[in-house]
């Protein structure tokens, strides 16, 4: 999957065209995540995200039959633009969405069926002459592609995994927009939308038979998270005014 805010520059791995590419796994280049306000995250990754992130839905445009998909993402930020996890110092929190920790690699539809892994030409850690190599001699992906696709190649799976379950909460009609108001210790007034949450009410209403399946399946496990996640968003608040006005800028 390409996340559009994060790889700048996606290039299918050729083993021909980049048979001397080698990456830096020690260039630390924090910039190209400043701007990312949230993330995705698959499902399986809910029982560590809801830890440190508030994990909500978005749009996610339509499928090929124009059915209308939906996202989870973790928050970031308060408004377009901000990463209030990302200090000079660092990340604020020990967990990475799964998509960020794979960066600068990443899988790619060339076909209904057929998936490519690709680099992000942007990523200033390539190199031609030092680094984990990514080919040997005769152009066989090394031991690190080999290990770096079996990971894209699982995180793809529970991608297609999460657009099923996604898919099984608009059916249900469980999502609705979401707001959430606060006031900042200086008094003004901050309002985040464009979210969706689960909807206490019609998640009560489910029948019997489908409470069993969503717990049977570890949806509802992941519904809660999810909805003890938001009080993450507080938090945010808090970091939000702690950095002032260079909060505002993005």
């Amino acid at each position: 999957m390409i996340h559009q805010s994060l790889h700048k520059n996606p290039v299918p791995l050729d083993r021909n065209q980049h048979r001397l590419l080698r990456l830096r796994r020690d260039h630390v280049d924090p910039s190209h995540v400043a701007a990312l306000n949230s993330f995705f995250v698959a499902t399986y990754e809910f029982g560590d995200a809801c830890r440190d992130y508030p994990v909500v839905w978005i749009p996610a445009g339509t499928d090929e039959s124009g059915q209308k998909q939906v996202a989870p993402v973790a928050v970031f930020g308060l408004l377009p633009g901000q990463n209030l996890y990302l200090e000079p110092s660092g990340w604020r929190t020990a967990y990475l969405p799964a998509m960020m920790r794979v960066y600068p690699f990443a899988m790619a539809r060339a076909g209904k069926d057929e998936l490519v892994m690709c680099y992000d030409a942007s990523w200033g850690g390539f190199s031609l002459t030092e680094g984990e190599a990514l080919f040997d001699a005769e152009g066989a992906p090394s031991a690190f592609t080999v290990d770096m696709q079996r990971q894209l190649e699982k995180l793809e799976a529970e991608v297609e995994r999460t657009r099923q379950i996604g898919a099984l909460l608009l059916q249900k009609d469980l999502l609705q927009d979401m707001r959430f108001e606060a006031t900042l210790p200086d008094g003004e007034k901050l309002t985040v939308d464009g979210f969706l949450a689960v909807d206490d009410k019609k998640l009560a209403e489910l029948s019997d038979a489908d409470v069993i399946e969503f717990h049977r399946s570890g949806l509802l496990a992941m519904i809660h998270g999810h909805q003890l996640s938001l009080g993450h968003m507080r938090r945010l608040v808090e970091w939000h005014a702690q950095r002032g006005p260079a909060a505002a800028q993005g």
